[in-house]
């Protein structure tokens, strides 16, 4: 197998890697940041969201650490290849979104996704942030394990829906 080959092999166990620098940092939350990611993606999963969406509420706020003034990007940027457009753009805008909880507590426009209306996904992503991202600090929730999402990431990451660096076969140069 060529290197690039194994680096591409080993994305999701970096990806796992990283969700897990997300342990123990609260953030002023009643839990850390890898049992917010993990109480959302339980919360999906077991409302029956599909897989894909599941994957997105897991990794949703794994830039925290990294992209403090834009957290959502770093998300986008990792999820891009492997997901839908509308669940691109709930990832790279939850953060707005989420913002109807909290912004008018740090003295911004809480209605700061209003800009969005009548945008084809402003349902999707509010419905996101009401029901699996905001409820999604409850310490007492009993959240699925890392574990139990691995082999989602496995499925969805194994091959790229779009890149730019497919070739007109569809297939990666690597």
């Amino acid at each position: 197998a060529s290197a690039n080959e194994v680096f591409k092999g080993a994305h999701v166990d970096r990806i796992l890697t990283h969700l897990n620098l997300l342990k123990g940092d609260c953030g002023g939350f009643p839990i850390d940041r890898l049992e917010h990611s993990l109480q959302t993606a339980t919360r999906a999963h077991k409302a029956g969201m599909a897989e894909e969406y599941v994957v997105c509420a897991l990794i949703h706020d794994i830039g925290d650490t990294l992209g403090v003034y834009n957290h959502p990007d770093i998300a986008a940027a990792i999820l891009k290849p492997f997901v839908s457009e509308q669940n691109l753009w709930m990832v790279e805008n939850h953060g707005i979104f989420q913002g109807y909880y909290f912004f008018h507590h740090l003295g911004l426009d809480r209605n700061m996704r209003d800009q969005f209306h009548g945008h084809p996904h402003f349902e999707y992503t509010a419905q996101f942030c009401h029901l699996y991202d905001q409820p999604a600090f409850d310490k007492d929730y009993q959240s699925m394990p890392l574990s139990a999402f691995e082999p989602m990431l496995r499925r969805m990451m194994a091959a790229p829906k779009q890149s730019i660096y497919l070739r007109p076969d569809g297939e990666t140069p690597w």
